[in-house]
């Protein structure tokens, strides 16, 4: 895995160089000072977000609408719910500055309707999941290796809820698996990995039991309603964020060094929805600099595009999502990835990085 990979016609290797850090200070370096600057005024998104999903609750309840367009309002506020968390996302990473007593308050906003408080997403986020991205089976985002099925067969049924495991019930995998993959890693791995030793994790399941009664209340209140109050903005808030982080790392490599070049990939998706919902999209970009303010992750992308095309990926959406649905999730090395429950399903990933490489676009 520490080998670097030079595929056919090109003059460097386009995986596995341990280069992250000097990628890292020339982009310091040659970018304007202000990429890395915290973008505090952007925390106003959080009104317009707030009143469309307050609102949007309110006009399901009271109004009297036909179902038709409470559909249509249950979709605005699951899309709302969504948007909110990954502008959350940036404030907790320090993206927007302010105390952490105001990033939490922000966090709560954005991952509570998850059942997600904001020092359980720090810990597993922030800290696990950044800091070792696609690493073997130690990052908790990852459905790991082949090793870890053999010792434990039982988690092959887990793979049949992923995409690529050609369930039926896999389709629905994205309008739950925020929530369910967070539960997981609060109940289960927090409990028994070293990398969440210090983390108090009653309190975090206190607090997720909070956020679960308030979801509970907005049922019990909303009646036959709560299937636009409740059941269709949580599956489509899901859908959103998991549409997003499934194809961040899945169709990545393992790698040996947290290089985001090598482990992560970027999107490229509809400029309307890339400013709605906070250019997640740039994903190399973020993992590159977690405290950097998403409206200034263009340049970042471009200066990669411009000095490492042949190893920056960033895939259009959709293409994403289709091969997210046809390819398998547990890695057999570091680069193929294998179906434990037909081992002759295998797929090699390195074809991918040369064929959406951004030198192909030049």
């Amino acid at each position: 895995m520490n080998a670097a990979v030079k595929p056919e016609g090109l003059e460097r290797p386009v995986y596995g160089q341990p280069d992250e850090r000097e990628l890292r200070d020339a982009m310091k370096r040659d970018l304007p000072a202000d990429t890395f600057q915290a973008q505090s005024w952007r925390v106003i998104w959080f009104l317009p977000l707030q009143l469309l999903i307050w609102g949007g609750l309110a006009v399901i309840l009271l109004a009297g609408l036909p179902w038709y367009a409470n559909l249509g309002l249950g979709l605005l506020v699951g899309h709302s719910i969504g948007c909110q968390a990954l502008l959350a996302h940036e404030v907790l990473h320090g993206a927007l500055g302010m105390s952490r007593r105001w990033q939490n308050l922000f966090g709560w906003l954005g991952f509570g309707p998850f059942i997600v408080p904001p020092e359980f997403w720090r810990k597993w986020h922030n800290v696990v999941h950044h800091g070792n991205t696609n690493a073997g089976d130690v990052d908790p985002d990852s459905f790991g290796t082949l090793r870890r099925y053999k010792t434990d067969p039982k988690q092959k049924k887990f793979t049949k809820l992923a995409p690529g495991s050609g369930s039926w019930y896999s389709y629905l995998f994205l309008t739950y698996s925020f929530t369910f993959h967070a539960q997981l890693v609060l109940w289960f791995q927090a409990k028994r990995r070293k990398q969440f030793r210090g983390f108090d994790r009653q309190r975090a399941i206190r607090q997720s039991l909070v956020c679960l009664a308030a979801w509970v209340a907005l049922a019990v209140v909303s009646g036959p309603l709560m299937v636009f109050t409740v059941v269709i903005p949580f599956m489509v808030a899901n859908a959103l964020g998991q549409g997003y982080i499934l194809t961040n790392h899945f169709l990545r490599p393992q790698t040996a060094t947290n290089n985001p070049l090598d482990n992560s990939m970027s999107l490229r998706s509809h400029p309307l929805l890339d400013r709605l919902h906070f250019r997640f999209s740039h994903h190399v970009e973020h993992h590159f600099f977690p405290k950097m303010a998403s409206n200034k992750a263009p340049r970042v992308r471009a200066w990669l595009e411009q000095h490492h095309a042949e190893r920056y990926v960033a895939m259009p959406h959709g293409t994403a999502l289709k091969l997210l649905y046809t390819t398998p999730r547990v890695y057999k090395s570091a680069t193929e990835l294998v179906d434990p429950n037909r081992p002759e399903r295998v797929v090699d990933l390195l074809p991918l990085q040369r064929q959406y490489a951004a030198s192909n676009r030049l």
